[in-house]
């Protein structure tokens, strides 16, 4: 590499580096900035990676079996275009980056006509040639005609939230640390999966209060932000306001960690910077540039897909080329296609047309399933299927029960909609109807890992090919972030639902790794417990639940 003494920094000044000037900008406008926690507990989490990020802060990909896109920061803005330098078999080429931010410390990397199932090496260069960082691999999945064996994926959810205490086994205060959850994503790389799944919740900043006599006002975390609701997001004040809120939940997160495995990241209601209240959706035009901004900062887009609409809602942006924002596809080949959709972002709150999803999304949904060019197909909502919390933004019409504090359908749910239900029918059946497969759904949200299987809902009877569901586990979550601190109760089956739980969920801290072969599913679930383990048990943690889901 060229230069490499004048543009990297070692492990010990470089956090020197990111101490001083998060000091120096939190100062200005926060009163704690996390990343000088970050700093304070290295000690969590060793630095084994050898890999030098030179100047990078953050890096994201995705691919598909043509094309890959690639978010990064830096930590200091570039005056001019760094370049993306993409090399294979004695070939080159170079992809000219392009800014995210106005600043010029945000930029994509957007390169297709890619060869599939090949690896690239691939390196980011300043106009002068100079390497920014390391060079590392990256490869494109197999394209529609290639049958592979077998692709590992990587599930998770709810890793997002301000930077937490950890004062040894239970004894915290907030969000886990950065450095504990880095650790669980580690523990979770290390089984080497070709892809992964983030399944929403990446930042938590809600900027109103959502239950109790003061729900809709502005939270303390909005307070906090000092936000122009009447400006746009993108430049001024709203911008360093935005990256100051979220940018410490997602960068230090995720680092260069994932740079050789791609990863989806899919919305759900706090990525719309609000909690499930139905005083704050559908999605305001503010909170909507911030999911939106949040995004072109920070990690990828879904990219293109033959097989869906590119008229979908939130599709085709034109600034960043042919990508989805809210519904995205993961195709290993002739071997997978996972579906994924974002529930809150077209969610519809009319007496009479009360949807979810945008009928465009659910005839995508329901063409795929009942398509034979792959020997598996999941799906993968924001929203999970089969369990409840009493929550408002529910499929489901159960509720806690003001005098016994328990969940029932047998009094009215305030502010809920028939039709969200009718179309979760919809698309179950569409599942169970899949006779050629083994219907399956991995979800997130509910702060939870736990398996059950859905015989049947409402009218529908599902048995002769039950749909079996997952909750993949939190990353993070808070102490108040479990449903049962909240509310009382922890996720159960919804009584409307014929429902079979196998593993009753837990409220831990998780994740879960699919193995997809040609005539079966394996998913292992893994959790750890931060009441009652201690830290270093992440590093050997092993599943504590293994399904297996032979194809029919």
């Amino acid at each position: 590499m060229k230069n490499k003494k004048n543009l990297y920094l070692d492990p010990m000044k470089r956090r020197q580096f990111l101490r001083n000037s998060a000091s120096s900008m939190a100062g200005a406008w926060l009163s704690s900035w996390p990343w000088q926690q970050l700093a304070a507990q290295q000690d969590l989490n060793a630095n084994t990676d050898n890999w030098d990020t030179g100047i990078v802060q953050h890096l994201l990909p995705a691919v598909n079996e043509s094309k890959m896109l690639i978010k990064a920061s830096f930590t200091t803005a570039l005056n001019e275009s760094p370049l993306l330098k993409i090399q294979t078999n004695g070939s080159q080429r170079s992809i000219q980056g392009l800014m995210n931010d106005t600043q010029g410390e945000f930029w994509q990397f957007y390169a297709d006509e890619l060869q599939p199932d090949t690896e690239y090496e691939l390196t980011i260069q300043d106009t002068n040639g100079n390497s920014l960082c390391e060079s590392w691999p990256l490869k494109t999945f197999p394209s529609s005609q290639q049958n592979p064996d077998r692709v590992r994926v990587l599930f998770y959810t709810c890793a997002g939230g301000p930077e937490g205490e950890y004062f040894g086994v239970g004894d915290r205060r907030g969000n886990l640390p950065i450095a504990i959850r880095q650790r669980l994503l580690k523990r979770g790389l290390s089984f080497a999966p070709q892809a992964a799944v983030a399944n929403g919740d990446h930042i938590y900043w809600d900027l109103h209060t959502w239950q109790g006599d003061r729900a809709g006002e502005l939270s303390p975390a909005g307070q906090e932000s000092d936000f122009d609701f009447s400006s746009r997001v993108m430049g001024g004040s709203n911008e360093l306001a935005m990256k100051l809120a979220a940018g410490p939940q997602i960068a230090p997160l995720y680092g260069t960690a994932f740079r050789s495995t791609p990863v989806f990241f899919l919305q759900d209601d706090h990525d719309h910077w609000e909690n499930d209240s139905p005083l704050t959706y559908p999605v305001p035009w503010f909170q909507l540039q911030l999911a939106r901004t949040t995004q072109q900062l920070y990690y990828p887009e879904f990219l293109p897909d033959i097989n869906r609409s590119a008229g979908l809602p939130y599709s085709t942006t034109s600034a960043r080329g042919e990508l989805s924002e809210s519904f995205g596809t993961l195709r290993y080949g002739q071997l997978l296609e996972v579906l994924l959709y974002d529930v809150r972002r077209t969610l519809n709150v009319g007496e009479l047309n009360a949807v979810f999803l945008d009928s465009n999304v659910e005839n995508w949904l329901a063409d795929r399933t009942a398509s034979r060019d792959t020997r598996h197909l999941v799906h993968v909502p924001s929203n999970p299927p089969g369990w409840t919390a009493g929550k408002w933004g529910e499929w489901y019409p159960d509720v806690l029960h003001p005098e016994t504090g328990r969940l029932t359908t047998q009094i009215p749910k305030p502010y809920w909609r028939e039709g969200w239900l009718n179309q979760h029918d919809r698309i179950m059946n569409s599942l169970a109807e899949m006779k050629h497969r083994n219907p399956l759904v991995i979800a997130g949200d509910l702060h939870a890992t736990g398996v059950g299987t859905m015989h049947g809902s409402g009218n529908l009877d599902f048995s002769d090919n039950p749909i079996t569901n997952i909750l993949c586990g939190p990353v993070s979550t808070s102490v108040r972030g479990f449903p049962s601190v909240v509310r009382g109760v922890a996720p159960a089956p919804s009584q409307y639902l014929n429902f079979q739980e196998q593993v009753t969920p837990f409220e831990e801290h998780g994740f879960t790794i699919v193995d997809f072969e040609q005539d079966r599913i394996v998913a292992q679930l893994f959790k750890w417990d931060v009441n009652s383990q201690p830290i270093e048990a992440i590093d050997s943690l092993e599943s504590y639940y293994t399904v297996e889901l032979e194809r029919p």
